[in-house]
């Protein structure tokens, strides 16, 4: 499906106060392909910081959010777990991942899914058993500003 243009992903990224990772893309380098991954880097950098307003403000307000058990359906939701979760048991943890396909559906909305997981404090990689695949639902408003709709990741075993 032709898209128009989903941005620049250097000055995306720069706009929400985020180092681009240029080895992130892979072989998506498109640039409405690159623009999509803005988001995931996004993700991946409120972590790094440890930031729940950070991590919830990428989500639409009605964002949705599966993680493990728990299903968050706004970004008050998803800002509070975050919170609980930074300051407790995911305190000082940080996600890495990859991105392994995008897609476009509409012109407005794009998948990508992508592998990775949680490394926590101390270790220096992704352990196996905090391994997942991710789907990414970007979403591009009127005015060009992109927003992750849903987020559901699933653990990789085996």
């Amino acid at each position: 499906m032709p898209t128009n243009s989903w941005g620049d992903a250097t000055a995306i990224l720069a706009a929400h106060g985020v180092e681009e990772d240029t080895s992130f893309y892979r072989e998506f380098t498109s640039a409405d392909e690159k623009a999509v991954l803005t988001v995931p880097q996004r993700i991946q950098d409120a972590w790094q910081l440890n930031d729940p307003d950070k991590f919830a403000d990428v989500f639409t307000a009605n964002g949705s959010l599966l993680l493990q058990d728990n299903q968050l359906t706004s970004q008050d939701e998803i800002r509070d777990y975050m919170r609980a979760g930074f300051s407790g048991p995911l305190k000082g943890a940080h996600v890495s991942g990859w991105p392994l396909e995008v897609k476009f559906l509409e012109p407005d909305i794009a998948i990508a899914i992508t592998e990775g997981g949680i490394i926590r404090p101390g270790e220096s990689e992704i352990a196996p058993e905090n391994q997942i695949r991710a789907v990414w639902v970007v979403v591009r408003n009127g005015e060009g500003d992109l927003s992750l709709f849903s987020h559901q990741s699933s653990p990789v075993k085996g």
